[in-house]
């Protein structure tokens, strides 16, 4: 049988809309949007760069929860309200996911609070381990 299972950050957003910061479905782990949170404070930078260091953040604690980490990340998506915004960012994400190299998409979207400059979505296949 397949493992299902949800991981929770804490943050209020998961419950008040209804979702986990991530599932881990067999070897698969989906990782929600995070934004640029810091989830135990509640409270987030005014600059995109800074943002995007802590998604990085979040996604990395996400991943280390469901048993991986940066270097299982298969595919990345990244989401972005001002395409300007983007490419400050590159040199960040580029420390997570340079010498990987995962698939990846930016979009520019609305997302659902003004203060959010940057949502970052990954997909990531745990691997193999003999048991």
């Amino acid at each position: 049988m397949t493992e299902r299972r949800t991981i929770l950050s804490g943050s209020t957003f998961e419950e008040q809309i209804g979702y986990a910061r991530a599932v881990v479905d067999g070897d698969w782990v989906h990782v929600s949007g995070i934004t640029g949170f810091d989830y135990a404070t509640m409270t987030i930078s005014e600059d995109v760069v800074e943002q995007a260091g802590q998604c990085l953040r979040n996604v990395g604690a996400a991943l280390t929860e469901a048993g991986c980490g940066f270097a299982d990340v298969v595919r990345v998506r990244y989401l972005l309200p001002d395409r300007e915004d983007f490419e400050p960012c590159w040199p960040v994400l580029r420390r997570c996911f340079g010498d990987i190299g995962p698939a990846a998409t930016m979009l520019v979207c609305g997302l659902a609070d003004p203060r959010m400059k940057i949502e970052i979505e990954v997909y990531a296949r745990r691997a193999f381990r003999k048991a």
